[in-house]
């Protein structure tokens, strides 16, 4: 079959030599003109997110097969944040989404391949395969492959969510581990990603939302038949993407960025998702402000759904109820129904045949569960880019918190502050220096929450950093990603102790109350020289990351507004 991009001159020398290479695996001398397909398996034994992922290849590989075109495994790295964060306080998981779309752009753009379909599982794949589609453009479907089989939807004590809360307490307090340890042993009964409305089936949401996955397939059980269902129809989907020649770019537009964004506010979804639209919208070339989209449809999107941790219901609940098909019918009146999807219809004709919320886990614009945002995009003159808070709902906590700063340079410097009585009820922890050039890699701040939670202080002492913390985390008056970082000479960077400062997640504002003039008198924050990077990979990372404004992305796109932007005042601040 004439024009594919894998199908190279047979009279030229590459032509012949990749000839050698793929005869000598079996292929037909009629294979060698058919598409040529990346199954990418982001797979690792590391992990219980990943483990069931090397039995999907060889019936996707059939199935491809099947309908004429040829697959090829090509594997990347393969992060997990309860895994691979153990390494330099958790600063590898966010570089490794950059990591895992460098892989793919070697393996698939290097070998000139047609399409490519992704099996995605833990917190970093499903964006990284979405960016590296976005960035290849090349007809692409994305595999949500579930989430795993938990303690607690059997009924016993624990979850990977509950065993990570109760392990951060008790680190705090130094209770005995005997009995957690048993927990632990219970908490995960099979493969797939963590239980729960976290970064992971969060993001499974957010690629049937943008029109990259088939509907249906998300959140689903791992290893469970609409697991298996969307495996054979995403085949069915990505060989009517190649014969169609339609592309990532076709699909993810302005408007479906807006609808996943719709879809994570009505489910309560993780705060990293933010930053992860924001990475997928520049490598897809749509310029957009995905932290103002989130800012301002927070105000008009009510929360459909309650999934721990947000609320009572397990993820297993709300894929019985229809998940994120249901999810997005009864949210179809504030979408974009027109938008394509790789089905090759919209998604308005794909939600057609999705069945009504139940009113008790899915719940309908009329009936929801509440109209406060769970999701909220804090601005004002401690983040002039933006930062983010998390909140459950109904929502216990404070809507405002004002007081004085104890700054931090670190997670750790910070938890022996709550031991130390430094930090006291009412304070602002302020931990800084821990962003995506910071760190460098984003250091992860959620023992520090868990702390307060275990000290009893959550609802008593604020946080506000420059790091991210775990999808898991909804406590108390928490707030991250504050944009721009202190180490790119942000407000928060100059900040010092007894500052005050006033956070408003009713009217999403972020404010300290220093004079202006003052503030610019100070010295800017410098990192520690004793600061430990490893020399490697983080050291690369700091030198290339663009600003969280641009997704934290490796190459900004010249000509999106959105990094322009970001760029221009992070030059304006260093020649300041």
């Amino acid at each position: 079959m004439p024009g594919h991009r894998s199908n190279l001159p047979a009279t030229s020398a590459l032509g012949i030599a990749r000839r050698a290479h793929w005869r000598s695996l079996g292929l037909s001398v009629a294979d060698l003109t058919k598409p040529k397909v990346a199954i990418v398996n982001t797979s690792s034994e590391l992990a219980a997110c990943y483990a069931h992922l090397d039995d999907i290849v060889p019936v996707l590989k059939a199935e491809l097969r099947e309908r004429g075109v040829i697959p090829f495994e090509i594997r990347t790295t393969a992060p997990s944040d309860f895994v691979t964060s153990a390494g330099r306080a958790g600063r590898y998981i966010l570089p490794s989404r950059d990591l895992i779309v460098d892989d793919i752009e070697a393996a698939v753009e290097g070998a000139q391949l047609d399409a490519m379909i992704c099996l995605s599982s833990c917190d970093k794949t499903t964006p990284g395969h979405l960016m590296a589609a976005g960035r290849l453009n090349i007809p692409t479907v994305v595999i949500p492959c579930g989430y795993q089989h938990s303690g607690r939807a059997e009924g016993r004590e624990a979850d990977v969510e509950e065993v990570f809360l109760l392990a951060a307490k008790a680190a705090v307090t130094g209770e005995p581990t005997d009995g957690l340890e048993e927990l632990a042993d219970d908490a995960i009964l099979g493969p797939g990603v963590c239980a729960g409305m976290a970064t992971a089936n969060s993001m499974h949401i957010v690629a049937e939302a943008l029109g990259m996955a088939v509907p249906g397939s998300a959140p689903v059980r791992a290893n469970g038949e609409p697991m298996w269902d969307a495996v054979r129809r995403s085949a069915a989907a990505l060989v009517d993407l190649i014969d169609r020649d339609v592309r990532p770019r076709d699909i993810m537009t302005a408007g479906s960025v807006r609808n996943a964004v719709r879809a994570m506010l009505a489910v309560g979804g993780s705060i990293n998702t933010i930053k992860h639209l924001q990475a997928i919208a520049i490598e897809s070339h749509v310029d957009i402000d995905v932290w103002e989209e989130f800012r301002v449809l927070g105000r008009q999107t009510p929360l459909l759904a309650s999934v721990r941790p947000n609320g009572p219901w397990l993820v297993e609940d709300f894929e019985d109820a229809g998940g994120g098909a249901t999810l997005l019918r009864e949210l179809l009146p504030l979408l974009d129904g027109d938008r394509l999807t790789v089905t090759g219809a919209t998604l308005a004709e794909n939600l057609a045949s999705a069945r009504p919320g139940d009113g008790q886990v899915i719940r309908s614009l009329a009936d929801p569960f509440g109209s406060d945002p769970a999701i909220t995009v804090l601005r004002g003159s401690l983040a002039p880019g933006g930062a983010v808070a998390k909140r459950p709902v109904p929502d216990p906590g404070p809507a405002m918190f004002r007081g004085p700063a104890r700054v931090f340079g670190n997670r750790e410097e910070a938890i022996a502050g709550i031991a130390s009585g430094r930090l006291r009820e009412g304070d602002v922890a302020v931990i800084r220096g821990i962003g995506v050039t910071g760190a460098p890699g984003m250091g992860m701040t959620s023992a520090f929450i868990f702390a307060l939670h275990a000290r009893g202080l959550a609802q008593s002492v604020a946080l506000v950093t420059d790091g991210q913390f775990s999808g898991l985390v909804n406590q108390g008056v928490t707030v991250g990603e504050v944009s721009p970082e202190a180490a790119a000479d942000g407000p928060l960077g100059r900040v010092q102790d007894d500052d005050l400062i006033e956070i408003d997640l009713r009217e999403g504002r972020l404010d300290l109350l220093v004079d202006p003039a003052e503030l610019a008198a100070r010295a800017p924050y410098r990192a520690p020289a004793d600061r430990d990077s490893g020399g490697g990979l983080l050291d690369q990372y700091e030198q290339l990351v663009q600003p969280l404004a641009c997704g934290a992305v490796l190459c900004a796109r010249t000509g999106l507004a959105v990094c322009t932007d970001a760029a221009e005042s992070a030059r304006e601040k260093e020649n300041a």
